[in-house]
């Protein structure tokens, strides 16, 4: 692995660099940044702990993803919506939060079934891979086998999506399109392909299958990766895990980690793949269960922070313990068989990683979503009890569902230190949804801290009726979490761009802001308790969020005399691997209680090298005392928060 350790040890000294500076050094250096106003409080709330409808999708929300802070994109597979445009079903639509909910038609020309998505660096999403074109009932007129169908016919009339590279730059006018063009469109076919986003901007695409089913087969399997923008000379890479695979290798699992790399995650096995070197080194198989479809368990990167000098840590709950030969067994009842209770975590930048047995399920659970909270913890929402992921026509099938059990009662996840594992999952005072969220469901992060629940269809076209168990789902909904029951902190100072290195930038923050959820412990303990958090709320599809990421940004602050108080946020540590350029979401969060985010843009916008500034050193903390002589306030400082981070490597 001498990639990786080159890697690695380039980024043990960069962190080093980073953290021991902004912590030792006192500067009055500010940033000159472009301001944002105050995020106010949210818009839409509800009782903490609890589900609320709050409208339709207009089409069914097999892929989900927040394109402004008011605008949310639906994206389904062809079939049926009631939703239409042009004379045929809507395939895509765009959700209005504010300040009245509304939907949008959006047309789509192919077939986006189970395709993948992400952001790009310059602010658009991609939408990649997908189906042939089909008719109803998702049936391709009249051809069989590999060859897939260029054009699906009445009544839908799409395209062969498989290849397809659809692009949309999100608007809040109202007037955004997407870009459905063939001169854009990948090399090869790709259904149920991973997007990953990459420290330039561009995008990983990850494995897939020609036109498949269920499972995945040695004819239709797509080993290979490849980028957008197209990388060297646009031919695809072989990667080698995803043919020895099979049947369970769709939507690998994978992360860009801090080092460079790539981890990925598929059926039983596990590498850390450098891409530029083309270079896997492999890892031991995750324990317990598989996570990849169709067994689907839940999977996140757990929060960046200061703390954790950064370290990447990914968990894996659920799924499901199938053999290989069982997949394919004539005698395996699919949506009779129990899912996965196991939970298990890596840190893949270890020198020689391991698998960590983590807390366990109360109940078994496939196709759950995590989501990642400003709070630092993590929501585990939709899923079922018994089968996989999937549907057919198969006579012990629930309709059409290849699962059973729907679990409507969601989970916490604490990562933060010193929880026992036993206590790191949590469902105390949680309410339930009454809507089953089972195959194509998801969800995503809203800005206000809320977290926007929709999909779920385990059925070939639209079917509704009595006597379905689990129809086509349109409603949408929200969870409102803990802290939906305070008041919001209102700062002011945030801005719309944040790069890597350069100067840091002061957030003010009011007296009362330093009350919230404060324990009557007063303003300074608020400011220790107060953080700067980036998260990419991801693209969320099949139980995953791909680009999901939540970084906590350095900090030190000045309490002023009158009990308002100054945060002081450096910008991204100058390693792009981090977190890749492109959109995201700001939070200031005080005591647990997040701000309403604002959307800013991480990096220069572009696709491409990113700059990579000089990290000017954050002040230290500032406190008012009191003199002995006249009762009055006198400011101390600048003063080191005596805070040291120590990236370790034995090389």
């Amino acid at each position: 692995m001498s990639s990786s350790l080159s890697a690695l040890r380039r980024l043990r000294t960069a962190l080093i660099l980073f953290v021991t500076s902004t912590s030792l050094f006192t500067s009055t250096a500010r940033a000159d940044p472009t301001p944002v106003p105050p995020p106010g409080q949210p818009s839409r709330t509800g009782p903490a702990n609890t589900f609320q409808v709050i409208g339709t999708s207009g089409v069914s929300a097999q892929q989900l993803f927040l394109g402004t802070a008011n605008k949310v994109y639906v994206v389904d597979k062809t079939e049926d919506n009631p939703l239409r445009i042009k004379s045929h079903p809507a395939w895509g639509s765009e959700i209005t939060l504010n300040p009245t909910y509304s939907v949008r038609a959006m047309d789509i020309y192919s077939n986006t079934f189970c395709a993948g998505g992400s952001s790009l660096g310059d602010g658009r999403w991609i939408n990649v891979g997908g189906n042939e074109g089909v008719s109803w009932g998702g049936v391709a007129p009249g051809v069989q086998g590999n060859n897939p169908a260029a054009y699906g016919g009445a009544p839908y009339d799409d395209y062969d999506g498989g290849a397809a590279i659809r692009l949309l730059m999100p608007r809040d006018d109202g007037t955004c399109n997407w870009d459905d063009n063939p001169k854009n469109y990948m090399s090869s076919r790709r259904w149920y392909p991973t997007v990953e986003p990459l420290e330039d901007g561009s995008v990983v695409i990850i494995g897939g299958d020609n036109i498949g089913g269920y499972l995945n087969s040695a004819d239709q399997n797509n080993p290979t990766l490849e980028y957008w923008p197209s990388k060297g000379n646009g031919t695809p890479v072989y990667l080698p895990i995803l043919d020895e695979t099979l049947p369970a290798n769709l939507f690998p699992l994978t992360w860009l980690l801090p080092s460079g790399n790539l981890f990925i995650q598929v059926n039983w096995e596990t590498e850390v793949y450098d891409y530029k070197n083309n270079v896997e080194h492999r890892l031991a198989n995750i324990p317990a269960a598989v996570r990849t479809y169709p067994a689907s368990g839940a999977s996140v990167l757990l929060p960046l922070t200061p703390a954790n000098n950064y370290t990447a840590t990914v968990l894996f709950c659920g799924g499901s313990n199938v053999a290989a030969g069982q997949w394919t067994s004539s005698n395996w009842i699919v949506p009779t068989y129990p899912a996965s209770t196991s939970c298990v975590k890596i840190n893949p930048d270890d020198k020689k990683p391991v698998w960590v047995n983590d807390a366990v399920l109360p109940e078994a659970r496939t196709m759950g979503n995590f989501i990642l909270l400003p709070d630092g913890r993590i929501l585990l929402v939709n899923g079922a009890k018994l089968g996989t992921a999937g549907y057919g026509n198969d006579s012990w099938a629930i309709g059409h569902s290849y699962a059973d059990s729907p679990i409507l009662t969601p989970l916490i996840y604490d990562p933060h230190p010193g929880i026992p594992t036993s206590r790191r999952l949590s469902r105390a005072g949680l309410g339930s949804s009454k809507i089953p969220r089972m195959y194509h469901s998801t969800a995503i992060l809203l800005t206000d801290g809320s977290v926007m629940i929709a999909g779920s269809n385990p059925n070939p076209d639209y079917t509704v009726g009595n006597g379905v168990q689990y129809p086509t789902e349109y409603r949408v909904e929200l969870f409102y979490p803990w802290y939906f029951n305070y008041t919001r902190p209102n700062p002011s100072g945030l801005i719309d761009q944040i790069g890597y290195g350069g100067n840091y930038f002061d957030v003010q923050l009011s007296a009362d802001d330093l009350k919230i959820n404060d324990g009557g412990n007063g303003p300074l303990y608020s400011l220790n308790g107060t953080k700067a958090i980036l998260i990419r709320t991801g693209f969320s599809t099949h139980g995953l969020n791909m680009g999901q990421r939540y970084l906590e940004l350095q900090t030190s602050y000045t309490l002023n005399s009158d009990g308002s108080g100054i945060l002081h946020v450096a910008q991204f540590p100058p390693l792009p691997t981090l977190f890749p350029p492109g959109p995201a979401v700001l939070y200031i969060v005080v005591n647990g209680v997040p701000s309403v985010g604002v959307l800013v843009t991480v990096g220069n916008g572009q696709i491409g090298t990113q700059t990579v500034n000089t990290v000017t050193p954050l002040p230290g903390n500032v406190v008012p005392v009191p003199t002995t002589s006249t009762g009055t306030l006198t400011t101390i400082g600048p003063k080191s928060t005596g805070r040291w981070w120590w990236w370790w490597w034995d090389c």
